[in-house]
């Protein structure tokens, strides 16, 4: 069926309307999609389905962050991650091309290059190896327009005869710019989606910017809402040393994930109980490198960032986020959060959510084209972004490994450090876990030298492990090595203090200060214990998908987890289980109230051995 809007036809079925693009453009598409939860499934898989019956279409699909639900690796995590997946994640209609890349059997006349990929989505997908682009995320439009885009397909809300681009502004506004200015020329195909919320601003768009517009109760469906997750002590470690970086009245930008959770909830500790957050900060870190800053938030701060994530909303209802600039107390590309986060902003009063303006990701990522506007907008920016691993020297891994293959990608990354160079009094501020894994596998994740980088040692600026903050701008080799050794764990300071003296970058007779030499998960735990009594530190700051049974979970498969990289302790908790008491409710969630096989038994009994403590 096919009605219209205005002039631009409305369209019930996908079928139909992948038939309607391809008497338009022809048979070569040159398909463009938006980073993560923007992207039209139902028109991709229309067009995919289409060239998949027939080889003389060729379809070229370009974009980044497909998203799919995680893969449980082992029977515990299925039998308690698999009831939360359908919950929270049930109902979200697989792209079919994604499917295709990880059998690695894409036809000839379908290929799919991507410039980021969902964390590690893609380490075993030979085709989607081949065809990553390595880009920051300002060049992809440019890369679009030199592949001759000529359809963009993107999720849209609907206010009338009003469409708005929503969640994802980032890219699609400035190939609708390069479209006006005669640069690019391509078909604009919406579809609604009920659960978007309607966001104000550069995104709302006449239904006369739309080629064709596919709306209806078949092609609705839930939105990706990845659950929370809970926050480890190494990143409420970590969160609490970044909140202690960010002036009052300065700008902040942060990603997803248990770390930037971990910098709202030390951002808001700060600002209810500024005395209790200095005593953490000051437990956490031997001394106060760089200097803290504490103290509520009297004029608050702005956010220029390119992901709007839920606990940026949070930091709003805490009175921390308020700093306008033009009306707005957040300038974004494109957000992506849990379902209570989009349900927030669909309810939010009209004069509340036009405070959260969507922009083109080029004025947010750049600072380019009103220079003089953005600076004197962005004062004293810290931008707070993760990385997976970081040398002695300073240089960030972030995006790949050493091999060549990618786990996600650069994105934002090096706009936000160029633009920390480019501002007066910004920093850019990259937070990791010391280390990664435990018992005999874990690994350190400062390093001497790796094969990969993702943003170079001539750019070090701050680096923050739970152990620490190191202030890197400007200093020599031998001072970053000193200051990366003081924030890496104390497991594995004497092999990375021995390579450095090899390579002559430190004098023979150094040694790392007593101070630095207690950077254990132990004494993290230890300084974090007062504000976790004190209810400032929970293990879900804001909100939760999890219902209580699988809440009081959490802690017992985190120590089975950690127990996986131990022998001796998993056995410990088997043994230990068959003699303690059961958890009841929680052998019930997992489906182990009445074990049979013997592999069941075993595991029943690390249950109880590990809910046992």
């Amino acid at each position: 069926m096919v009605q219209a809007v205005g002039m631009t036809p409305r369209f019930t079925d996908p079928d139909v309307l992948a038939d309607a693009v391809i008497d338009r453009v022809g048979r070569r598409i040159v398909l463009g999609l938006p980073l993560g939860l923007g992207k039209a499934n139902h028109v991709v898989n229309a067009l995919v389905a289409r060239a998949l019956r027939d080889p003389s279409l060729h379809l070229h699909v370009f974009t980044a962050l497909t998203l799919e639900p995680p893969r449980p690796k082992s029977d515990l995590e299925k039998r308690f991650l698999g009831p939360i997946i359908e919950r929270t994640l049930g109902g979200y209609p697989a792209l079919a091309y994604a499917e295709l890349q990880r059998r690695d059997v894409l036809p000839a006349n379908i290929e799919v290059d991507e410039f980021f990929f969902q964390a590690s989505t893609r380490l075993s997908a030979p085709s989607a190896q081949r065809s990553y682009i390595s880009a920051n995320y300002t060049h992809a439009a440019g890369y679009l327009r030199e592949r001759g885009v000529n359809v963009v397909a993107q999720l849209v809300a609907r206010r009338g005869d009003r469409f708005s681009l929503s969640c994802n502004t980032d890219i699609t506004l400035d190939l609708l710019a390069a479209r006006k200015a005669g640069e690019a020329d391509f078909l604009l195909v919406g579809q609604v989606n009920d659960e978007l919320p309607f966001m104000p601003g550069d995104g709302d768009l006449p239904a006369e910017a739309f080629s064709h517009l596919l709306d209806g109760p078949g092609v609705q469906f839930p939105l990706f809402a990845p659950p929370k997750e809970p926050i480890p002590d190494a990143s409420y470690a970590i969160g609490f040393h970044a909140a202690s970086l960010v002036p009052d009245g300065g700008t902040i930008q942060m990603g997803i994930g248990a770390i930037s959770d971990a910098v709202a909830q030390g951002l808001i500790v700060r600002h209810r109980e500024p005395k209790a957050f200095v005593e953490t900060v000051e437990r956490l870190s031997p001394t106060a490198t760089p200097p803290i800053c504490g103290g509520s938030f009297e004029t608050g701060l702005y956010a220029a960032t390119e992901m709007f994530v839920d606990c940026l909303l949070d930091l709003r209802r805490a009175g921390v986020l308020k700093r306008e600039v033009d009306g707005a107390v957040l300038h974004g590309g494109f957000f992506l959060g849990p379902r209570a986060f989009y349900q927030a902003l669909r309810d939010m009063p009209e004069d509340e959510r036009a405070r959260f303006q969507m922009q083109a990701i080029s004025g947010i990522n750049e600072i380019y084209g009103d220079e003089a506007a953005r600076r004197a907008a962005r004062v004293d920016a810290r931008f707070v972004n993760t990385a997976m691993m970081a040398t002695l020297l300073g240089a960030v891994i972030s995006d790949g490994l050493d091999d060549g293959r990618v786990v996600s990608g650069v994105g934002g990354q090096y706009n936000f450090v160029a633009q920390a160079f480019a501002l007066q009094g910004a920093r850019s501020v990259i937070t990791l876990p010391a280390v990664r894994g435990s018992g005999r596998k874990a690994a350190s994740n400062i390093l001497w030298t790796y094969a990969h980088g993702t943003i170079p040692r001539h750019l070090k600026d701050v680096v923050i492990t739970e152990y620490g903050a190191a202030d890197l701008r400007g200093r020599t080799d031998r001072d970053t090595i000193v200051r990366m050794l003081n924030i890496a764990d104390s497991r594995f300071q004497p092999a990375l203090l021995d390579e450095a003296k090899r390579a002559g970058k430190l004098e023979a007779g150094y040694v790392i200060p007593e101070a630095f030499r207690r950077n254990t998960p132990d004494r993290i735990a230890e300084a974090l214990a007062p504000a976790k009594a004190a209810g400032l530190a929970p293990l879900l700051p804001f909100g939760s998908d999890f219902d209580a049974v699988e809440q009081g979970l959490l802690p017992v498969l985190g120590r089975l987890k950690a127990a996986q990289g131990d022998p001796a302790a998993l056995v410990g908790y088997i043994l230990r289980g068959v003699s303690a008491p059961a958890p009841e409710a929680g052998l019930r969630r997992l489906g182990l109230s009445s074990p049979m096989t013997l592999g069941e038994r075993l595991l029943t009994w690390a249950v109880r051995g590990a809910a046992a403590g």
